[in-house]
């Protein structure tokens, strides 16, 4: 199974956005890294793959539109792969933190440190398809803001 885009190019990002490449694997952590991002906006990128259910990659897409304007059906948009660049980076940087993984049977629901309280609350069973706990970068949001859908049914999260 092959990442989107090349070891050359993942080298040529890397650079261009300042960043040391890490020791590792560069094609394991591309491969890693458009895995995430097919698992984790495949469903949200409009139309379908070309070849059906059997395509290894969410991209090329047949009925894919970026900005109202249709995507041509044998096109990886670079923004597809300069965001699996960015997560076979962070994959690099932490081995292991694109593939998160928990057991809701040990979730806090509420925790009292010091005096300061807090609940977690659990999001509504609407069918919601996003994983509360797999990470997210706002770089990669960003790079693919235009191909994906929004995600509703998501519980407000305040930082503080």
């Amino acid at each position: 199974m092959a990442g989107y885009g090349t070891d050359d190019g993942f080298t040529a990002y890397a650079t261009a956005a300042g960043y040391t490449v890490p020791a590792g694997s560069i094609p394991g952590a591309r491969q890693r890294g458009s895995a995430y991002i097919d698992g984790t906006y495949g469903l949200r990128f409009s139309g379908q793959p070309t070849g059906g259910i059997d395509q290894e990659r969410a991209w090329p897409r047949i009925g894919a539109t970026a900005y109202g304007a249709a995507l041509a059906s044998d096109l990886i948009p670079q923004r597809v792969i300069d965001a699996s660049y960015e997560a076979a980076y962070l994959e690099l940087t932490k081995p292991g933190s694109l593939s998160v993984s928990f057991d809701p049977a040990k979730r806090v629901k509420r925790q009292k440190v010091e005096g300061l309280e807090r609940e977690f609350f659990e999001p509504g069973d609407d069918g919601n398809i996003f994983a509360p706990n797999a990470p997210v970068s706002s770089i990669i949001d960003g790079l693919l803001a235009p191909l994906i859908g929004p995600v509703t049914g998501l519980p407000d999260i305040m930082v503080v």
